[in-house]
């Protein structure tokens, strides 16, 4: 009994620290209208298959066999550079619209809608299936206005209404779900007729997240255990997908890396709170500050600069780490970034964690410029080059291929650009 209130206490802990992607219930979803036209029957097909906090030298490290073949025989970037802040909603909607946060809306995993006076949090159901949070054209949706079939095993977004339109078969998030299960289904789609089959396809996979942040990213035991099963996991998708016959490009990503937390370099986020002052957004890897109304940004400014403590005061616009200038209002006046080694949590969580005794934990969030931030991009298929390998390169490019893949216009409004991945398709993809 005891033990199960320990192994409860400490996953209650480590689920504050990281605030993972989690919902509650599972739903196939209404079916969008669409059915493919003549000419979407025609396309080849893409998997978008997302690995979170699977990071960048996981595979050269463990060498695990289905993802080391993947590799062998694609094409593969040095890492995948997330946008600030590497955090997991914010990213895996970069890759989802080919924008940065500060454009498609979803700035971090918890945020202060200034248009909407509400907090967003990813733990929050009623406000993440809300889509006026959500800017930009997830892939999903330009194919669905391009009369293509999608589906959608989990990948944030993909549960939600934005501009009317969820993926033609999606289900509602739900951890509880088995790996198997999500891999059934992928197959079962796939062997619809042709006017049904999805040619657009995204899927989810959190194991390597879940480990890294419990344990740490050096823990190589464990590491490597959840990876071993994982692969196993996607050998058998992997084997059913070239089963079907059908021409499928896959492309396998991870929303960030993971970097090993001390749990004594642990800054309790209520050293900063004044409510009187302002609203803090805290999100460990850095703090969104919002004086309050009537306040001066100079007042609270000056306030926390004095509480300088292992943490750096800054303008939002004076903030490193941002690929860009951030405009968008709901990030705040001002931000808190720790020192290197150093993360935000709360007085409770960290009292729990030295109870019992643990000194390492996973976290991300960081500049992307930190290397442990960086996540894969892999890639396998008829539209892609053999045994190539590129440079490291943003997730937000990776919807401008996709869309040359399905033959759509790329939008213009995206932050993201082909030439960048370009070479790793076959010439005659170009």
């Amino acid at each position: 009994m005891l033990k199960r209130i320990f192994i409860y206490s400490i996953f209650s802990v480590l689920l504050s620290l990281t605030i993972v992607s989690c919902g509650s219930s599972t739903n196939l979803g209404t079916p969008s209208p669409t059915v493919n036209s003549k000419a979407s029957q025609k396309k080849p097909y893409v998997l978008l298959i997302s690995l979170d906090g699977f990071r960048w030298d996981y595979v050269e490290k463990y060498k695990p066999q289905h993802l080391s073949n993947f590799v062998e025989n694609g094409v593969s970037a040095k890492s995948l550079i997330s946008t600030f802040p590497s955090k997991t909603f914010p990213n895996h909607y970069s890759i989802a619209t080919g924008m940065y946060p500060d454009n498609h809306g979803i700035i971090s995993n918890s945020f202060y809608s200034t248009k909407k006076d509400k907090i967003y949090s990813i733990r929050n159901r009623e406000v993440v299936t809300d889509g006026d949070f959500y800017g930009g054209t997830p892939i999903w949706s330009l194919a669905d206005r391009n009369s293509m079939v999608t589906a959608s095993y989990f990948f944030v977004g993909s549960d939600v209404e934005i501009q009317g339109i969820r993926p033609s078969y999606s289900k509602d998030y739900d951890g509880k779900v088995k790996n198997e299960t999500r891999i059934s289904q992928v197959l079962e789609w796939l062997a619809l007729p042709k006017k049904e089959r999805p040619h657009l396809i995204t899927m989810y996979f959190s194991d390597m997240d879940d480990t890294g942040h419990r344990y740490g990213p050096n823990n190589e035991a464990e590491i490597q255990k959840t990876l071993h099963s994982l692969d196993k996991n996607l050998g058998v998708l992997l084997t059913g997908l070239k089963a079907s016959g059908l021409p499928i490009n896959i492309i396998i990503v991870s929303d960030h890396g993971m970097a090993a937390q001390s749990t004594d370099k642990l800054i309790p986020i209520e050293r900063i709170q004044n409510n009187d002052l302002f609203l803090a957004i805290d999100n460990g890897s850095m703090v969104n500050i919002h004086p309050k109304k009537d306040v001066e940004t100079e007042v609270v400014l000056d306030y926390l600069k004095q509480k300088e403590d292992h943490f750096k005061v800054y303008k939002t616009e004076d903030t490193p780490g941002f690929e860009y200038t951030p405009k968008n209002k709901d990030w705040g006046a001002i931000q808190l970034i720790p020192d290197v080694g150093y993360y935000f949590s709360n007085a409770k969580n960290i009292a729990l964690l030295n109870q019992n005794n643990i000194k390492t934990i996973g976290v991300h969030g960081f500049d992307s410029n930190d290397k442990d931030m960086h996540g894969i991009f892999y890639a396998n298929g008829p539209a892609f080059k053999t045994g190539h390998t590129i440079p490291s390169f943003q997730n937000i490019d990776i919807y401008p291929l996709i869309c040359d893949i399905l033959g759509f216009e790329i939008p213009a409004n995206i932050d993201g650009s082909l030439s960048i991945v370009q070479d790793i398709l076959k010439p005659d993809n170009d």
